[in-house]
């Protein structure tokens, strides 16, 4: 594939997410597709369970990818979203706020197909938006006591 192709598909998945186009995103993603990041491994249906429960969570979702580099058949996005977090999320109660998270993620292409993605969010940056104190008081408790967190369910 050729680099301007691989930064298509890599951006393509973003967009399927940005606008709810479950479908879309279902083709874009190999069936043996895995997503790691931020303390997280996914199946492509759970990926797909995730990025519909974070669409449901904020209200106005909106992504800028100012950095995108291709080498080989990885693509390296530098992201910003903003959004307002309208709904519960992760186990976090909504908080009205609005958001600019920003990080970095790199896709795996191969034959037109996201076969891999990892991720890294500033989640300091987030912790500092949303309230220090409710999201650390909530990663101790969760880790503190080993609570297990439900995995992602994809929604038909």
């Amino acid at each position: 594939m050729e680099k301007e192709d691989i930064k298509k598909t890599a951006l393509a998945v973003s967009y399927a997410i940005l606008e709810g186009r479950w479908d879309d995103l279902d083709q874009l993603l190999d069936k043996d597709f895995t997503y790691t990041g931020d303390g997280f491994v996914f199946s492509k249906d759970e990926y797909i369970g995730f990025m519909q429960d974070m669409k449901a969570a904020f209200s106005g979702l909106k992504m800028e990818f100012p950095h995108v580099l291709v080498d080989g058949d990885l693509a390296s996005v530098r992201f910003i979203s903003t959004a307002v977090n309208t709904g519960k999320f992760m186990g976090a109660p909504a908080n009205r706020r609005n958001l600019e998270v920003n990080g970095i993620f790199v896709r795996k292409i191969k034959d037109g197909k996201v076969m891999q993605e990892w991720q890294t969010t500033d989640l300091l940056g987030v912790m500092k938006q949303i309230g220090f104190g409710a999201l650390f008081g909530y990663s101790v408790f969760v880790g503190l006591f080993n609570v297990k967190q439900k995995r992602p369910v994809r929604k038909r």
